[in-house]
C-alpha cells in the first residue's frame, strides 16, 4: 500500500484522522510513521491536546497491524483492546508517531493464532516525536479478528 492510499483509507474510514490532519509520513515492514500539525490539535496551553497525541499514536499502531495483515493476504478486523499513554514532554508544534512491534512480540506466533483460532492479540509501541525528542509513549494491545469473524 502506498502512503497516499493509506492516508486516504484513514481519512475515509476514520474521520477523526481527517479532522486532525493526520498524514502518513512513512511505511516500512516493521514501522509506520504518522504526522500531525499543531493547529487542529491544539489545547488551551498552545500545545498538542493529550487526546490528539494519544489518537495519533493509536492510529500509527493500528496502521502497522493493518498493513502487515494486508500484506500477508490475511483480511482481518483490527481493534484496540487496551492502551496506556505516557506524556513525557509538551508538544508545541508538528509531531510524529512511530509505531513498532514490541521487542518481545512474535509476529509469526500472532499469525499462527489468527489462522488457527481466527483471533489473535499483539502489543505495539508508538513513540511520539517532537523536535527530535521522545515526547510520549503508547503501549497498546491490538486484537485481530480473522476472516471468519469479520
Amino acid at each position: 500500500m502506498t502512503l497516499a492510499a493509506l492516508e486516504t483509507y484513514l481519512h475515509d474510514h476514520i474521520p477523526l484522522s481527517r479532522a486532525m490532519d493526520v498524514r502518513v509520513v512513512s511505511i516500512a515492514d516493521d514501522a509506520v510513521v504518522l504526522g500531525a500539525p499543531l493547529a487542529p490539535n491544539i489545547n488551551h496551553r498552545d500545545t498538542v491536546f493529550g487526546g490528539s497525541a494519544s489518537a495519533v499514536a493509536i492510529l500509527s499502531a493500528w496502521c502497522l497491524v493493518h498493513l502487515r495483515l494486508t500484506a500477508a493476504g490475511q483480511p482481518s478486523r483490527v481493534v484496540i483492546q487496551r492502551n496506556s499513554m505516557e506524556y513525557l514532554a509538551p508538544i508545541a508544534g508538528d509531531f510524529t508517531a512511530r509505531a513498532t512491534l514490541d521487542g518481545n512480540q512474535d509476529w509469526s506466533r500472532f499469525m499462527t493464532m489468527l489462522t488457527r483460532k481466527g483471533l489473535a492479540r499483539i502489543s505495539i509501541t508508538a513513540l511520539l516525536d517532537y523536535e527530535g525528542k521522545t515526547a510520549g509513549r503508547l503501549s497498546g494491545e491490538f486484537v485481530a479478528f480473522g476472516k471468519d469473524r469479520l
